[in-house]
């Protein structure tokens, strides 16, 4: 497999909570060092995107199980038949909230998940307003609705399209997420990685469950930039520990996709808190903290 599509395969195959996939996400996540190499080119070689020109959209993605090209004149022989897609129980549109529900917060997943990936992030236009190409998954020979951009969507899905330019400010706001940086002064490593429960790195076939921390300096910064990515692709709530922090600091959780994102959504208050460092994670969520001073 060419390293172009590693990074949406198999976040696409983590995310909706196939077997096996935990570690996959991890190597995609923290730069892909698995393909590119720290010493010949580092993390900043690959480019990360869940979808592009060719394939699902992004609400498709978790609208289809299947790709409709009937239109396109071949019998919906043609485009790709391993999407890595997965409908949340109803082929296409439905008006069940709980299957509605779940589809919004999997795009928001999704759309997270990329931004807090170290590399360069791409994603489809129309991604942020969840355009739809109804299934079609090789919409280049059509010149109409199916591969125009509607934009009576961004207003309808004005909730996407605002927790994507949220998105979009953290990442700039936190050059950690994007690349390397110099040592931490509170001792913690550039990045690492601790599921469940605090420095465990451990992986096995059903860790649907992990949590990413970047901490650095980065230039011009006096303070550091610690970061932690939680991922909770399982069906079920999680109890995660997050790492213990130094005297003087905190965590303040920024973005919790269990809530609806409002430009007055306290994340930090809505989440719920087992002790100091434990946070409940609602079942196929993802959660972004930072560290604070007092």
């Amino acid at each position: 497999m060419e390293p172009l599509g590693r990074y949406r395969d198999d976040m696409r195959c983590f995310l909706k909570g196939d077997y096996g996939m935990a570690q996959a996400a991890i190597n995609r996540i923290t730069g892909s060092l698995d393909l590119y190499g720290k010493e010949n080119r580092g993390e900043n070689a690959t480019v990360n995107f869940l979808n592009c020109h060719d394939g699902f959209t992004l609400y498709d993605m978790y609208a289809y199980q299947c790709k409709h090209n009937e239109k396109n004149g071949w019998n919906n022989t043609d485009g790709a038949d391993d999407n890595n897609s997965w409908n949340c129980g109803a082929e296409g549109d439905t008006d069940d909230p709980e299957i509605l529900e779940l589809r919004n917060r999997l795009r928001k997943n999704a759309f997270a998940v990329l931004m807090c990936s170290r590399g360069s992030a791409m994603f489809l236009a129309g991604d942020e307003f969840c355009n739809t190409q109804f299934g079609n998954n090789n919409a280049y020979c059509q010149d109409n609705i199916i591969s125009w951009l509607d934009w009576n969507r961004k207003e309808e899905y004005s909730e996407m399209f605002e927790f994507c330019k949220y998105m979009i400010d953290l990442r700039k706001k936190h050059p950690i997420l994007r690349g390397r940086s110099g040592p931490s002064g509170c001792g913690f490593p550039e990045v690492s990685i601790h599921n469940k429960t605090a420095w465990n790195s451990s992986c096995d076939a059903d860790t649907r469950t992990i949590g990413i921390m970047f901490a650095g300096r980065t230039e011009g910064n006096r303070e550091d930039d610690i970061i932690y990515i939680g991922i909770n692709a399982f069906w079920e709530k999680e109890e995660v520990q997050l790492p213990n922090l130094p005297l003087g600091r905190k965590w303040r959780i920024l973005m919790n996709t269990q809530f609806k994102h409002t430009k007055d959504t306290d994340y930090h208050k809505l989440t719920k808190w087992m002790g100091k460092d434990t946070i409940v994670m609602f079942p196929r969520s993802v959660v972004v903290a930072i560290v604070e001073k007092f």
